[in-house]
């Protein structure tokens, strides 16, 4: 089992958080939005049950995602083993009820799930300890 983080090592994950948000932000300027969505689920999720630490996780998240056109290019070069996490991030995209959060969330999911099948979900939903 995972081990968690204590609230007082909260702020050590988001210093972390916000070098990959600059990170990804410097991707993005260069137009590489696969690459910033890969950076963002390196690690992911945080292994900490602060709500700010998953807060922030999921904006860095959020932002990556949204920056993704071509969804069929980006299971081109995203390697499965990105593809539970992303998952996870895809129903807290839905969760929101953002409307063009959630429209960029079910493209994602539709070829997401054509891509991984119905465990990635399954996998998704069972994972009780690993929340996002």
């Amino acid at each position: 089992m995972a081990e968690f983080v204590e609230a007082d090592n909260a702020e050590a994950i988001i210093t972390r958080i916000e070098h990959k948000s600059r990170k990804i932000e410097s991707l993005l300027k260069q137009y590489k939005p696969v690459e910033a969505l890969k950076t963002a689920l390196e690690g992911a999720p945080p292994k900490t049950k602060d709500e700010r630490c998953k807060s922030a996780y999921w904006i860095v998240v959020h932002r990556a995602l949204m920056a993704i056109r071509d969804v069929d290019s980006l299971f081109l070069s995203l390697d499965p083993e990105y593809y539970d996490v992303l998952m996870k991030y895809l129903y807290k995209g839905l969760s929101t009820g953002d409307r063009p959060t959630c429209d960029q969330c079910l493209k994602i999911h539709e070829k997401l799930t054509e891509r991984a099948g119905l465990g990635c979900i399954l996998r998704t939903l069972a994972d009780t300890v690993n929340t996002v």
